[in-house]
């Protein structure tokens, strides 16, 4: 059984500054290790077949420059691929504002990796987003990348996965509350949200990742 504290713990999430290719950018980071080597972690987060077991099916022209499209996801252009330390994308859902995500790795001792995922929207998107619908948007960005790297725990474990029902399980709502509260108090001391609105944000992580919890 899966110890989902240990599993929230795993985790340093943080809001940081992250420029963008159109000028300054506000980013979610998540930061936690695999006890995996460099090698199969990267491996697991480049290769299609593997993917396609904990996060979903990635077609497209896999090469520095080609485009890749997630199914019922994302999309976006491989912008940096510096194996097996680097990856940096565009990403863009639904024909929306182009973001950048970048992916980290670094090893840890002969049998760990370290792995940091940053997602940057431009500043004055994020921002406008914060006043117009406080910072629910944002836990839910960040909630969902925690979701997508405890799938890859899992994977890298030998789990074997369907992205497209695994959300569902219960032990996954468990850890996408856990990851909407963590987020949340992450969001407060960024942005000085008041508890209410921080709390009303939360539910709306929750009603997102776990409907039949809110």
């Amino acid at each position: 059984m899966t110890d989902i504290v240990n599993q929230i713990n795993a985790a340093h999430r943080a809001i940081g500054n992250h420029p963008v290719a159109s000028g300054e950018g506000r980013s979610v980071l998540l930061r936690r290790r695999y006890p995996a080597t460099i090698e199969d972690v990267w491996d697991a987060c480049t290769d299609p077949s593997r993917l396609a077991r904990w996060l979903g099916q990635v077609d497209g022209d896999l090469r520095l420059g080609g485009r890749f499209q997630i199914k019922d996801n994302a999309g976006g252009e491989i912008v940096r691929c510096e194996q097996p330390r680097l990856l940096q994308v565009t990403w863009s859902f639904g024909g929306g504002v182009d973001t950048e995500v970048e992916l980290r790795l670094t090893p840890d001792g002969d049998d760990g990796t370290v792995l940091e995922l940053e997602h940057s929207s431009p500043a004055g998107f994020i921002d406008e987003m914060v006043r117009q619908y406080g910072p629910g948007g944002t836990i839910g960005i960040g909630g969902g990348w925690d979701i997508a790297l405890f799938g890859l725990d899992r994977h890298l474990h030998g789990a074997d996965l369907d992205p497209a029902t695994w959300e569902s399980l219960p032990e996954v709502k468990e850890f996408a509350i856990g990851a909407c509260h963590a987020w949340g108090a992450v969001i407060q001391a960024a942005w000085g949200t008041s508890d209410e609105d921080i709390a009303a944000a939360i539910a709306m992580g929750v009603q997102q990742y776990a409907p039949d919890s809110a």
